[in-house]
């Protein structure tokens, strides 16, 4: 990740091999509030309708809870709640390491606009597409990973509705929208997700169509985020490196290109109908 601030850069590889500290906290906690009523692991499970194994593994931070997971034995210890607190960090800590930090600042984001020339935006995407994704990944995924990424992406997509609204804006390319990932199907059921997304009153997608030419777009894919302190942040990303980018004048120059992409796309309604044409073509 580079600080524009300073001009410095800092490689963060993608995985270490170690668990996330938070998933140790977490199993730490529950394996106190499980102890305190007096639970084995084996009548815990039992009691929320998982394994001896997948209860030990959480407790053991080798495996993350999922949120039916932590629902389950929040009430079942009657832990008010303790344990829903720390999800969100859990939830995060599957996404890749260098997007990490990253997503925390989103998820409290004001406002956030978005320009993706190769793939639907994570924040968009279902869960057929997302793991077709991770699938292909370089060097290949394990199951697990590719499930807890996954898991982390939808988890993101709680922006899409949170209150207080977020404003949101995704500009996509239409050769994005025409690259079969996953297939048809799976194409299929995300056009319709992106329906569904844009009559949100929040959000805004627009598409830019084949055949424009060269745009500023051109350069690659990038994010603009206004924080909750009322700061504009950039960020990109390209081969498993991300890229904060916080420097004004920086910033300033992704909002003239943003400006740009709006108007040279589809509008948004424009863009429904196209959206619409690609689910009948199929």
């Amino acid at each position: 990740m580079r600080d524009t601030r300073n001009g410095r850069a800092v490689r963060v590889k993608e995985d270490s091999g170690d668990p996330p500290g938070v998933w140790s906290a977490y199993g730490r906690l529950l394996q106190h509030l499980r102890r305190q009523a007096g639970l084995s692991q084996q009548k815990l499970g039992d009691a929320i309708g998982y394994s001896l194994e997948q209860v030990a593994s959480v407790e053991q931070g080798r495996r993350p809870a999922k949120a039916a997971f932590t629902i389950a034995a929040d009430r079942a210890l009657e832990a008010r709640g303790v344990l829903e607190v720390l999800q969100d960090d859990v939830e995060r800590a599957k996404l890749p390491r260098f997007f990490r930090n990253f997503a925390l600042i989103e998820s409290e984001a004001l406002s956030r606009f978005s320009y993706d020339p190769l793939l639907v935006p994570g924040l968009l995407q279902t869960e057929g597409y997302a793991r077709a994704v991770f699938g292909g990944h370089c060097p290949p995924l394990s199951e697990e990973t590719i499930d807890q990424h996954t898991e982390a992406r939808l988890s993101r997509q709680k922006l899409l509705t949170r209150v207080p609204m977020a404003e949101l804006s995704f500009i996509i390319s239409e050769e994005a929208l025409r690259d079969p990932v996953g297939g048809p199907e799976v194409m299929r059921e995300q056009w319709r997700r992106l329906l569904e997304v844009n009559a949100l009153r929040n959000v805004e997608v627009q598409v830019m169509p084949a055949g424009r030419g060269f745009h500023p777009g051109k350069n690659g894919p990038f994010v603009i985020l206004e924080t909750k302190e009322h700061r504009d942040i950039g960020y990109f990303e390209s081969q498993g490196v991300g890229c904060v980018v916080s420097d004004v004048s920086e910033v300033r120059a992704f909002s003239l290109r943003y400006g740009k992409l709006r108007s040279q796309a589809l509008n948004v309604e424009e863009s429904a109908r196209l959206i619409e044409r690609l689910v009948g073509e199929t």
